[in-house]
Formats: structure tokens, sequence, C-alpha cells
């Protein structure tokens, strides 16, 4: 199968969101500390439209994506590339097109000034890891992201606010008095 890779355009947003949404899952990956959205994807392609890459088969449908951005710190003349979201169909995957994805993605990064390419993943994802680890990545850091679930406390205070506007009609309290 031949696929062509090429920068994203308006018209590939909706299956790049839509193949993100079948990839990254709270069930694959339970800790990911960035949400896939349609927002994500349209803020990346509003802003960052030259690091938004697409791959397409013959038939011309979206098989496979990078999105990333660059990082300018202050006092500092260093670039910083960032890739945020590599996917790839399941059934197109083990055919070398994440690779293809990243070697066109690292060199947009590097006409773009970048001098450092970050990636994060979750350190439980062993494939993600090798793949990072054979495009060149070896300054592996340890990064800790801690998550809390406050579903109860969110319900609580939803009962609560619920039971103040019942004991109210029409927005006066039931006794009549204010």
């Amino acid at each position: 199968m031949t696929v062509h890779i090429r920068e994203m355009i308006v018209d590939d947003i909706p299956a790049v969101f839509h193949l993100g949404e079948r990839l990254f899952t709270a069930e694959e990956v339970q800790n990911l500390h960035r949400t896939w959205d349609e927002y994500e994807v349209l803020t990346l392609f509003s802003t960052e439209r030259e690091h938004c890459l697409v791959a397409e088969d013959e038939e011309e449908t979206v098989v496979g994506f990078a999105l990333g951005t660059t990082i300018e710190k202050r006092k500092s003349s260093w670039t910083y590339g960032y890739l945020l979201w590599l996917g790839v169909d399941p059934e197109n995957q083990r055919e070398g097109l994440a690779q293809r994805l990243f070697r066109q993605f690292k060199q947009r990064m590097a006409a773009a000034g970048a001098r450092i390419l970050m990636v994060d993943t979750q350190a439980s994802n062993e494939e993600a890891l090798e793949f990072f680890r054979k495009q060149g990545f070896d300054s592996q850091e340890k990064h800790v992201f801690l998550s809390l679930n406050i579903d109860d406390e969110r319900r609580d205070l939803e009962d609560r606010e619920a039971h103040r506007v019942g004991r109210q009609v029409g927005g006066r309290p039931r006794n009549g008095k204010r």
C-alpha cells in the first residue's frame, strides 16, 4: 500500500480527531495527562499548522498523524520541538508509517530552528518507549503525574445546590420572606 505524508489541511480535522478517539482511550491510556478532544486538534491546526502532518493512503483516507508545537523560552536562544501526538491506524501499524511521520516531523522542527526535540509517554508504554529510543531519544527523564478523583466531591456540591434551589420557588424562599 502506498501512503503519502503531507501537511494537514482543514478537511483532515474530522478524520484526525476520530482516529485519535480510537487510539487514545482511557482504557488504553489511563494516565493521559493531556486530553484528546476536538479542541486539541483545532488549536494545534490553527496555531501550528506546519507541525501537523497526516499520512493518507491511496484512497485519501487518513491512516496516521503527527501533531506538535515549538516552545521558545524567555531568556533562552533555544527553540524546542515537542511532539504531542503521534498516531497510526491499527491496521497500518508495523509498516514503518510512524517512523516516516516522525522523520518528517523532525525535519520540520529542524527547519523551524528547534535544537532539542521532546516527547512524552507513559512509563508503562514499552512499545512507545522502544519506538522513540529507535528514533534516537536517549535522555529519559522521570516525571510523575498524579491524579485525584474528586467525583464524589463534585456530586456533593451538585446535591447541595439542588437542595438549596429546591427550597426556593420562583427565586424566593418557600415561606415568602426574603
